[in-house]
């Protein structure tokens, strides 16, 4: 696929842990693909037995390399938010921002990395970058560390699907991207309760207590109510939305 000449184009976009370990991201194009530019895909490919699964793990393969070559050249770099760091990493121009070093500690140790074309410009990988990583602190409350982080990876997936779709960039405002990603796991959260709520009428459940009082709740009873234990700072903004919106619609 061809893009135009302004448009902005990345191969991947990463989020890593203090050591260099992918905590989330996506693949865009034919980057980091076994059967474009490995020779031990195409040699994978031609053994007898399971031959998608052999492609796969040659996948994972490539890219757990390009991650490790990655790491040694930002490890104990610590980027700022609002000015990302440059490395070059096989040819490609890598991006990123966050991160820590032995100097500074405070903050979080989570690095968001773009990985672009050599040829695409380093200004401009940055202005994604810092986007994103401004709509991801926003996200976690602030604290950009490995263990939010994975309490929170389906908000993460969110934001990259959100600021971009097969490499090319759909949105690069930070307070956008995180209010977009807010939104859209709301959305989805409500589609699931309709689905278990319309199951539970089919299968003849018992009634819910209260008669008609839960759907007066609105998502933020049964949401959050349902979940228990320790709240995400993400999920507890969304329960207090999703409450002034049941208290505006019962007004």
């Amino acid at each position: 696929m061809s893009f135009p000449p302004l448009l902005p184009k990345v191969d991947a976009i990463l989020v890593l842990d203090g050591d260099g370990n992918r905590l989330a991201g996506k693949y865009y194009g034919n980057f980091m693909k076994a059967g474009s530019s490995s020779e031990t895909a195409t040699t994978a490919e031609k053994d007898a037995g399971d031959n998608n699964a052999t492609a796969v793990q040659s996948v994972e393969q490539l890219r757990a390399s390009f991650e490790r070559q990655l790491q040694s050249k930002i490890g104990g770099i610590a980027a700022n938010p609002q000015a990302a760091e440059v490395v070059t990493v096989l040819g490609k121009t890598a991006v990123f921002c966050g991160g820590s070093n032995q100097q500074q500690q405070q903050g979080g140790d989570v690095r968001v990395v773009h990985i672009g074309p050599s040829g695409e410009s380093e200004l401009l990988l940055a202005h994604l970058c810092e986007g994103v990583y401004e709509a991801l602190n926003q996200l976690m409350g602030g604290a950009t560390d490995r263990n939010m982080i994975l309490d929170n990876l389906e908000l993460v997936f969110l934001l990259i699907d959100e600021h971009c779709d097969g490499g090319i960039i759909l949105e690069t405002d930070g307070h956008k991207l995180a209010s977009s990603v807010l939104l859209r796991d709301e959305q989805e959260s409500r589609m699931g309760e309709m689905g278990m709520e319309g199951g539970q009428g089919q299968m003849g459940g018992p009634p819910m207590q209260g008669g008609g009082q839960p759907q007066q709740g609105g998502m933020g009873s049964m949401g959050m109510g349902g979940m228990g234990g320790d709240m995400t700072i993400a999920q507890a903004l969304m329960q207090a939305r999703n409450q002034i919106i049941s208290n505006l619609s019962q007004s």
